[in-house]
């Protein structure tokens, strides 16, 4: 008999598994996949690590979570600097003076303040939808230069459709700063995430290519407790209906160059291109192979039997959340957490964050 049964080997699981195993638990680790790591997952292709569910980049405001990480292996010093690619131009990422410079062949931060401002004022009132949000907080240029299509692609339906409540707010910065994240703490585990997924779950049984949903009975019975990290809405049958999610499809091709891009991240802003980026993995690592992995990014309408990815936290989706929530709430012995299990979109930080919180207050 175990003490838990952790339904999915993701970082939330992992951590959690963690906490329980030093606190003298027994673990029963079950992944429906065929490796654990969920989607932070890394795989070494000739001496490169590959992000097979695409980037994942560590980073962080809290020292104590970036601490914890980084018991588990040595993190290098990767500054997340993307680009965009706009049917061939190219523009820096997040929106800073670089940006600004080529997209209105001008110098100062006053001459971009001045410019943003006065597009802003192309929207009057609170934003109706995700255009008129994005336009009210960069202006139209930006929008439709480096959001409008990429977004459009992202989330498959017009920019006008989306909600104002999906893009909070935009990164904008008046200075010559390409670093995407305002974390002090930032930075890729050399070797890859897979080994710290590992080392977390020392201690643990695992079983791979297990699917707990196909016989639920027969491996509750096996623990005094359930994590289940899976989508809540499967644990109970789709009982209100399915939750809506984002997919993503990955191409990844090892090339016969030492570098192929340049940069870690290109992202695709225009409509033509089928994909939203590319990712070349070994500029994670500063890599000097002579060959290199590249990923190209699809993102998909999320149907049951793919891999979902983005919740679509609309109101609409987020009242059927709340119904399957209180559902969670009753079910006795069965903890919900993580991205899916908590229907969410999580940073790795967040995650961990959350992890945390839940052993804290089961292992006391």
């Amino acid at each position: 008999m175990y003490d838990y049964l952790i339904v999915g080997s993701g970082l939330f699981g992992a951590v959690f598994a963690h906490e329980a195993t030093k606190a003298g638990k027994k673990c029963l680790v079950l992944e429906r996949r065929n490796h654990i790591g969920g989607n932070c997952y890394t795989e070494d292709w000739s001496g490169i690590q590959v992000h097979k569910y695409g980037a994942h980049i560590f980073r962080t405001s809290n020292e104590e979570i970036w601490d914890y990480i980084r018991q588990f292996a040595k993190f290098n010093h990767f500054v997340n600097s993307p680009i965009a690619n706009y049917n061939g131009k190219i523009f820096n990422m997040p929106f800073n003076m670089n940006t600004f410079s080529k997209m209105w062949n001008i110098r100062t931060p006053e001459e971009a303040k001045a410019i943003i401002a006065k597009q802003r004022k192309e929207i009057v009132g609170t934003p109706r939808n995700l255009e008129e949000q994005a336009i009210s907080l960069v202006g139209r240029d930006i929008y439709e230069t480096l959001v409008k299509e990429y977004t459009e692609k992202q989330w498959g339906r017009p920019c006008q459709e989306l909600p104002a409540s999906i893009l909070r707010r935009l990164p904008v910065r008046y200075t010559y700063d390409n670093n995407y994240f305002n974390d002090p703490y930032q930075g890729i585990p050399i070797g890859g995430y897979t080994q710290i997924i590992e080392k977390m779950f020392e201690g643990c049984e695992i079983r791979l290519n297990t699917d707990y949903n196909e016989s639920p009975e027969k491996f509750r019975a096996l623990a005094d407790k359930v994590l289940y990290t899976g989508t809540i809405d499967s644990y109970f049958k789709y009982c209100y209906g399915p939750l809506e999610y984002r997919s993503l499809r990955f191409e990844h091709e090892e090339l016969n160059t030492d570098n192929y891009q340049g940069v870690a991240v290109v992202n695709y802003t225009d409509s033509k291109t089928p994909y939203t980026r590319i990712i070349e993995h070994k500029h994670f690592e500063f890599g000097t192979q002579p060959t290199t992995v590249v990923s190209r990014e699809y993102p998909l309408e999320w149907t049951k039997g793919i891999e979902p990815y983005y919740p679509i936290n609309d109101s609409k989706n987020q009242e059927c959340y709340e119904k399957y929530a209180e559902l969670g709430r009753m079910e006795k012995g069965v903890l919900f957490g993580g991205r899916l299990g908590e229907y969410r979109y999580y940073d790795m930080q967040d995650t961990i964050l959350s992890a945390l919180k839940l052993a804290k207050a089961e292992l006391v």
